[in-house]
């Protein structure tokens, strides 16, 4: 297990470079909002403590994983209006367990792949504006889905 405060989602420098927002949290698990992406609405799940891989997830985080990714996913959609909600992990860029929640709508660039090389991401999808409404737009789904 890496050291915690080596860890870019632990000291908070993953919400500086891909210029996240907490939407939601409660005492194990964070939902947070990118604005570095190429789909509008585009989360995160992490649990609070550092916990590297799905694998070494236990206790109240393991219990609560697979109720709050579908209560998340599930917000996500209502709130953006998303066909779905892709869901995937990758484990070994950032040693912090994080699970990529990515809305699809029809047209966009998840429409034939999850993932394809060349695409460009941009760094401005939404205005601050357009982040913080949907960001509470989100946050209201959660707290109804309970």
């Amino acid at each position: 297990m890496g050291k915690v405060g080596d860890c870019d989602i632990c000291n908070e420098k993953a919400d500086l470079t891909f210029r996240r927002v907490e939407v939601w949290r409660n005492a194990t698990w964070r939902l947070t909002m990118s604005n570095f992406s190429d789909v509008k609405g585009f989360c995160y799940l992490e649990p609070i403590k550092h916990i590297e891989y799905i694998t070494e997830l236990e206790g109240k985080e393991a219990d609560e994983f697979g109720k709050i990714l579908a209560y998340a996913s599930k917000a996500i959609k209502k709130a953006t209006g998303a066909k779905l909600v892709y869901v995937y992990i990758f484990g070994d860029h950032i040693p912090h367990l994080h699970v990529h929640l990515a809305p699809h709508i029809d047209g966009d660039n998840y429409a034939d792949d999850v993932i394809k090389s060349g695409i460009n991401i941009k760094e401005d999808m939404m205005t601050d504006e357009e982040q913080l409404k949907l960001k509470g737009a989100i946050k209201h789904q959660m707290s109804s889905l309970h």
